[in-house]
């Protein structure tokens, strides 16, 4: 087994699903501090809202997304992506612990890899993870979170798997991670984490598959995760979208999101995995200082903005007490 020479450069983005996108931006916005710097629809489904949250300046990596769909709550289990993590400044672990209690929210202190982690839900159920360190954000003026303090990007993703292999071999075969060690499951120490990182490695660019066989499969909902988005060099992108394709893995061939573009797999066990462009960016269709205030469309969905418009409820811009 040889190593791609093509390798990732860490997390793109996470794209997770909620029932409520009101109550979503609220939380992500007004607890989590981060800023809404694109406000669109799905581009297969533009009945649903699809929310975008990063950083000041929406930098590829830091964004945490989500698709508005009106479905139950997920079941969690096997052949998932189950906990995303958030970097933060080096030092801002015990603020943010007292941050989210004071908004009643339940905390958890662990460790993975060697870092100090701290675990939390959101109202939905989606599971989070604080972690510190790893490269340096870009501070949003408008946020209620300190700019000490403020979330910086992605940390490590996790996913739950029955078994190590096949998803291993892609991992390290067709995406050119590598092995970078392993720890015990903080939640059943009798269980194994294994860690693959992209590159030099960091807490921007690993993948913790947490190994289960006792549990079943998830069921997706609300709360869930959908897929994960490795970042991509621009440069390399019709070299990505060939090697896929080169090892006979059927991909979703090269997508056009606007603000990046895409390659999709939904690798043998189940977890779909996006190799995602950083440019052109968000900025592209909007003011930098302007990002998210508007409901913006890609090209070709321009025809159908009435129609759009009408089916969604329209979304308010809160701020709330930090």
């Amino acid at each position: 087994m040889t190593t791609s020479p093509l390798i990732p450069h860490g997390l793109h983005h996470i794209t997770a699903v909620t029932a409520n996108a009101q109550a979503n931006l609220d939380f992500y916005t007004g607890v989590l501090g981060l800023r809404l710097v694109k406000r669109t629809v799905n581009q297969d489904d533009v009945t649903a809202y699809h929310l975008f949250f990063a950083d000041g300046a929406g930098s590829p990596g830091s964004d945490l997304t989500f698709f508005e769909w009106p479905v139950p709550p997920e079941v969690p289990g096997n052949n998932s992506i189950t906990r995303t993590g958030l970097r933060v400044p080096t030092g801002s672990l015990e603020w943010w612990a007292e941050h989210l209690r004071g908004h009643g929210l339940s905390v958890t202190p662990v460790t993975r890899a060697g870092r100090a982690h701290l675990d939390f839900a959101d109202p939905e159920g989606q599971r989070l993870s604080l972690v510190e360190g790893g490269p340096e954000g870009v501070v949003w003026e408008g946020s209620l979170i300190p700019a000490e303090h403020q979330i910086l990007g992605l940390g490590p993703a996790e996913l739950t798997l029955p078994g190590l292999f096949p998803t291993e071999r892609v991992l390290t075969r067709a995406y050119g991670l590598h092995a970078a060690g392993t720890y015990p499951d903080p939640e059943k120490p009798e269980r194994t984490v294994h860690v693959y990182a992209m590159g030099e490695s960091g807490p921007h660019a690993e993948l913790h598959l947490r190994l289960d066989p006792s549990l079943p499969p998830a069921r997706s909902g609300a709360g869930g995760v959908h897929h994960l988005a490795l970042r991509v060099r621009d440069d390399d992108y019709h070299a990505w979208s060939a090697r896929l394709s080169g090892l006979g893995l059927r991909t979703s061939g090269e997508v056009d999101r606007h603000w990046f573009h895409s390659v999709y797999y939904r690798e043998p066990q189940g977890v779909l995995i996006e190799l995602a462009t950083d440019g052109p960016g968000f900025a592209v269709d909007e003011a930098p200082e302007h990002l998210g205030e508007t409901l913006v469309l890609a090209p070709f969905l321009e025809g159908q903005r009435t129609q759009i418009e009408a089916g969604l409820t329209p979304l308010r811009l809160r701020r709330r007490e930090g």
